[in-house]
Order: C-alpha cells, then sequence, then structure tokens
C-alpha cells in the first residue's frame, strides 16, 4: 500500500517523528509504520522490541497523549505500528503546535494556531466578544438595510426587526454575555477595518501574472460589501462579449453573475478574517481568481467540497445573518448553485484549489467569451504589422471595435464625431488589412479583431 495523507512508511525510527505524530493527532489521525521502505516492503527493525518501549514514553513525554504501537512479524522480520488517533483538542510537541495537512506537516503560528485552537475548543472567531465595539458603533444605515432585506425575504419575525438595536443584535445571536460580537462589528459597523485589519475586499486587473494595471479596494460593512464588488468587477473588471438580435443588445459575460455573487459570498462566509488578508479577486482577459485566507473544516477534502455537503460556515453567526437577509441558502448548495450557474450559460464549471493558508476558485473563459484588451502595448503590435497602412482615425475606430466588437458605423461615427462615409472608408481599410472581420449579418453580428 502506497503512502498518503494518512499513513507512512519508515525504516527506521528518528526522535524528529514525533512532530508527524503531533500533526496526525491535531489532524485526522494516522499510522507511522517503523521497519518498512517507502513501498511499504518490510524490512524488519533490528531494535523493534527496544522500541516498543521507548516511542510510547517519547511521545507521552513530549506530547502528553497516548498512542497505540503495536508490534508485528512478516517473514521473521519485526515492524512497528504506530497508530495515532485524532484528538478532540490541541496537542503540541515541546510547545510547538503541528498539524498535518495532504502529504505535508505544517506548523500552527499567530492567526492559523489561533483558528486552530478555538475549532478545537469548538468555539467561532465570529462569536468572540469585542469589547471595544459598542452599540453607538452599529452603523444605523446598515442595520435599515439588513431590516430591509430581512423582511422582503421573510425568513425573520417581522415583529423582531421592529425591536430596537440592543435587542435586534441579541435575536441575531450577535452577543456574547454583554459584549457584542467580532460578527456585529463585521456586519454592522461602517468601518470594520478600525477593529479588524484586512476586512475587506482587493480587486486588480492583470495583463499578466506580473504586470497589475489597475486596483481598487472595497469597504464598509459585509452586508455593503456583496453589492458593490459585484456591480464593480462586471462595469470596470470584465468585458462583455456583445451580440444583436434585431435590435435587442445581447452582453454575455465569462462568469454569470449568480455564479460570482455565490462565489463572493462563500469567500466572505469563510473567511479567516484573523489573518488580516483581504480577499482577493485578480481579473484577466480570459480568467477570474477569488482568494481568501480559510480552510476546509476538519477532516474535509476538495472531494467533500465539491460533492453535495452539509452547510459548514467557518462563520456561522456571520452566514446566519446573510441568510436571513437572504444572501445565502442553509443547507450547503453554494458550490452547487455555482456549478449550475455556469452549465446553464454553457461556460466551464469553476475549478477550486486548497491551500494550507487559502481557498483559491478560478473561473476560466471559453474562447468565444474573450475580449481581448487593446492597450499601448496591442497598439503597438498594430503599428509594428500596418503602421503604413493605418492612420490616427483608424486607430481610433479599432480601439472602440475591440471595447466593443458589437458597434455599428452609426454609434462610431457618434463616438469619434466623425462621418460615416469616413467610418466606412477606415473600415474598408482596417478589412483590407485583415486586422477586422465581419462576423454574422449587417445587424446582428460583431467585428472580430485578428491581433
Amino acid at each position: 500500500m502506497p503512502e498518503n495523507q494518512n499513513t507512512e512508511w519508515k525504516s527506521k525510527w528518528k526522535d524528529e517523528y514525533l512532530e508527524w505524530i503531533c500533526g496526525y493527532a491535531n489532524a485526522q489521525g494516522g499510522k507511522i509504520y517503523i521497519g518498512c521502505d517507502d513501498e511499504g516492503n518490510v524490512i524488519g527493525l533490528q531494535n523493534a522490541r527496544k522500541l516498543l518501549e521507548d516511542v510510547p514514553n517519547k511521545i507521552r513525554d513530549a506530547m502528553g497523549i497516548i498512542v497505540g504501537v503495536n508490534l508485528f512479524e512478516k517473514e521473521g522480520k519485526e515492524y512497528l505500528e504506530i497508530d495515532v488517533p485524532a484528538y478532540p483538542i490541541g496537542i503540541s510537541c515541546k510547545g510547538v503546535y503541528y498539524y498535518r495537512s495532504g502529504s505535508t506537516r505544517q506548523i500552527l503560528t499567530g492567526p492559523a494556531l489561533e483558528a486552530f485552537l478555538l475549532r478545537k475548543r469548538g468555539v467561532t472567531w465570529d462569536n468572540l466578544p469585542m469589547p471595544a465595539f459598542s452599540l453607538q458603533d452599529i452603523d444605523d444605515n446598515a442595520v435599515e438595510r439588513f431590516k430591509q432585506l430581512a423582511a422582503k425575504k421573510g425568513r425573520i419575525d417581522k415583529s423582531v426587526l421592529d425591536e430596537t438595536k440592543a435587542v435586534l443584535m441579541e435575536k441575531l445571536h450577535l452577543m456574547n454575555g454583554d459584549y457584542l460580537t467580532n460578527a456585529a462589528m463585521l456586519l454592522f459597523s461602517k468601518d470594520p477595518e478600525k477593529w479588524q485589519l484586512g476586512a475587506y475586499v482587493k480587486i486588480g486587473y492583470f495583463e499578466t501574472d506580473a504586470e497589475l494595471i489597475y486596483q481598487d479596494e472595497i469597504h464598509g460593512s459585509l452586508l455593503e460589501q456583496v453589492d458593490k464588488i459585484v456591480e464593480l468587477v462586471y462595469l470596470k473588471y470584465m468585458k462583455a462579449r456583445i451580440s444583436y438580435e434585431n435590435m435587442q443588445r445581447i452582453e454575455r459575460y465569462f462568469v454569470p453573475e449568480d455564479a460570482l455573487r455565490e462565489a463572493i459570498l462563500n469567500a466572505l462566509c469563510h473567511k479567516q478574517y484573523q489573518s488580516g488578508v483581504p480577499v482577493q479577486i485578480s481579473v484577466y482577459e480570459d480568467r477570474l481568481y477569488i482568494a481568501n485566507g480559510g480552510c476546509l473544516p476538519e477532516k474535509w477534502t476538495l472531494n467533500n467540497l465539491m460533492q453535495k455537503h452539509a452547510s459548514v460556515p467557518y462563520n456561522p453567526n456571520i452566514a446566519h445573518v446573510f441568510y436571513l437577509a437572504g444572501f445565502i441558502e442553509s443547507w450547503g448548495r453554494g458550490i452547487e448553485k455555482i456549478c449550475a450557474a455556469c452549465k446553464n450559460a454553457n461556460v466551464p464549471v469553476p475549478e477550486y484549489t486548497v491551500n494550507p493558508g487559502d481557498i483559491m476558485i478560478k473561473f476560466s473563459a471559453p474562447e468565444e467569451l474573450v475580449v481581448r484588451s487593446i492597450r499601448p502595448k496591442v497598439t503597438e503590435k498594430v503599428t509594428e504589422k500596418v503602421i503604413e497602412n493605418l492612420d490616427d482615425k483608424s486607430l481610433k475606430i479599432l480601439k472602440l471595435l475591440v471595447e466593443d466588437p458589437g458597434y455599428t458605423a452609426v454609434i462610431l461615427s457618434e463616438k469619434l464625431s466623425l462621418s460615416r462615409k469616413t467610418i466606412s472608408e477606415r473600415i474598408k481599410k482596417l478589412r483590407e488589412n485583415k486586422i477586422i472581420e465581419r462576423v454574422g449579418s449587417d445587424r446582428k453580428g460583431y467585428w472580430k479583431i485578428n491581433l
């Protein structure tokens, strides 16, 4: 049997394996076989019986836990099995916390360690009290927006929405004892970053992985961020493929709005806010990434995430308010809805990547929905190819057609303050140079840019 996330083969014992045992205890448990090669073949141990006594003592002294250490024999060769159960509390090895993720051993420090220990205690970060945040710090506009959304959705008794601000916070489970919680601060504060760094969303447009063209930041309460993000991504960052049916203009984006909204809500609900790192949305002309600092629920893998699963939000109190406001469902159908929206729009379903410190979703554009940008760099390409044949007016027309391949001669004439005759002449020249070509009819088609 090959090695996997929960099984290791070792030819001999080394004290450094105590760290691996700690990682197993803090994760899903696992087994280490001592006296086997990398393929799991038994090669035997000279000191198996001595290790049978020493290893449990080493583990107890370093971690204070008991694991199963068993002696086995195969074809006259002895080897050990160290069977480590998953512990419900955090375990340290000589004061250091290790965690098994995939086939790697991680050292937990800082926010990651804090989140791990809270999780082991059954406590969520968003339910921790925030003594510095008071009712006076709650933004009345955010409260009013929630009331409007919740009343429209009908998932909460209307009488609750008529209560005072203090009672409403308690009814929404946003109080811990006498204090408002981290969730209350994120959801209803005008400026959450006053209390928690990184409580915002960063959006950037990239020409290449190393070339950021422009960027924006979305601030404010979580209830306000969602719509602002969606609006900005579509208005400024993503370009629609334009087509026409009779006189109707049809815009198609490679990320359907329902899918984008659900992905953003997932990121906000599952983010580890104590990391201080904002949710990051990276937009390219042919793909879009959403990355947030977070982790999967205990004992989950990527397979669990992509299959039908229960709702296990990292921040359940934030998720609860989002549910009452009608932003999300309560049945863990977020990814299912994202994939369904993409299939209905005939675009690829997204890919998920789970890294040690973050979870990333990638949306990819089918070729027919990629709208190539014409920036100065692209203009240089055009210049290299056809400088002798194009004048300034032709280049301006070309830039506009890249912005919207559905532009007609009438629209181009209005935008550039040129006569229809001049536009027609320049378009003819662009077609002769095979820089553009017409796809479809004059009424329903669009211009294809050949750069």
